[in-house]
Order: C-alpha cells, then sequence, then structure tokens
C-alpha cells in the first residue's frame, strides 16, 4: 500500500442500496457524512478534483444510497445519505437513518468519518447524533465546515473556537479534528487531503 495517494485519480465504485449490497468489507474506508444541504458531493469533487464524480443537485436529499468511490484497490471513499433536511416522507428518512446507522455501526473497513456542516449552522441535532455515536465507539472524526466563503477570516475562527468549545463540554472520547472548509475556493483542500491520508496509511 503506497503512502502516496492520487485524490485526482479517484474513480466511481458502485451504489449500494444497504450495506449488504456494498464493496467487500476489506481495506480502509473513509465515509464522508452531513445534512443533505452541507455540500457532501461539491467537497468530494473538489477533493478529487473532478466536478462530474459526485452528483450534485440543486435539490438537498437526493443521495439515497451509499455510494463508494475508489482510490486504491484498498481505499473507498464513501458518500453516505444526507439527513435532517430533505422534504421527503417520514418513512424514507427513517430508511435513511436505518442505513446511516447500520453502515456506521456494522462496517469495518471504516477508519474515520468526515462530518460536513455548513459553518453558518454547525452542530445541529443529527451532527450530534453521529458525533455521539463516534464516541462512543472511539472513531475518529474531522469536522468539516462547509461553505467558508460565505463568511470573513475573523467570523471562521469564532465558530471554529465555538464548535471547539461546544466539543469540549461533552468530554467526548473519540479523537476529533476540526477545519474550515469551501469547495468555491477550495480553501482548506490542503489540509483535508493530510487528514485522510493520515487515515488511510
Amino acid at each position: 500500500m503506497s503512502n502516496i495517494i492520487l485524490f485526482n485519480k479517484t474513480s466511481f465504485l458502485m451504489s449500494a442500496p444497504s450495506i449488504k449490497q456494498s464493496p467487500t468489507d476489506e481495506g480502509k474506508e473513509v465515509a464522508f457524512a452531513g445534512r443533505s444541504n452541507a455540500g457532501k458531493s461539491s467537497v468530494i469533487n473538489t477533493l478529487t478534483d473532478n466536478k462530474k464524480l459526485a452528483r450534485t443537485s440543486k435539490t438537498p436529499g437526493r443521495t439515497q444510497l451509499l455510494n463508494f468511490f475508489s482510490l486504491s484497490e484498498d481505499r473507498r471513499l464513501v458518500d453516505l445519505p444526507g439527513y435532517g433536511f430533505a422534504k421527503v416522507p417520514t418513512i424514507i428518512k427513517r430508511n435513511w437513518d436505518r442505513k446511516l446507522a447500520e453502515y456506521l455501526q456494522e462496517r469495518q473497513s471504516l477508519v474515520g468519518v468526515v462530518i460536513l456542516m455548513d459553518i453558518r449552522h454547525p452542530l445541529q441535532k443529527y451532527d450530534w447524533q453521529i458525533i455521539r455515536w463516534a464516541s462512543e465507539s472511539k472513531m475518529p472524526v474531522h469536522l468539516l465546515l462547509t461553505k467558508s466563503d460565505k463568511l470573513k477570516r475573523g467570523a471562521i475562527n469564532n465558530v471554529l473556537l465555538s464548535v471547539k468549545e461546544e466539543l469540549a463540554k461533552e468530554k467526548l472520547s473519540a479523537s476529533f479534528t476540526i477545519q474550515a472548509f469551501s469547495s468555491i475556493k477550495k480553501f482548506g483542500l490542503d489540509e483535508l487531503k493530510q487528514k485522510l491520508t493520515i487515515w488511510f496509511n
């Protein structure tokens, strides 16, 4: 396994309706989780320098499947179903929540979770659910505050400090790191790549 990861060589692997139809549970995976309007697809496309890799939509909540992308033979990125925002029937939301929980709890190859949050609305109810699950499972988490181009530098630093303080209050046991990110300006891209490279290696 090479220590160098060529993110721009990432390719779409498959979509799966559930963990049972997912790729063989081997190697290493990093999952991207977040509210349906947090910009997961845009982040993955920016990370891989491929605007067409992950499907973006003006309608939040379109990602209903587990979408797997191959970095190498034994490394994968996973775009999880968005949560907490989509205007869809309750029964479908429950199905998404079940898929999400099943994947996070049962996937043995999962080495870290990137939780995306709009920097203007961090730490919503569903974000806390995944953060607490990660803490209980001792799963490393990288909090990515997206759409940071919407704020000025001082405001960005204030939000970063506020989120760190909220996490500290909870006395969480997982390993948490945090950064600001902008898909439009590619702000924070190198930092994200470094974090993923550490997890994969």
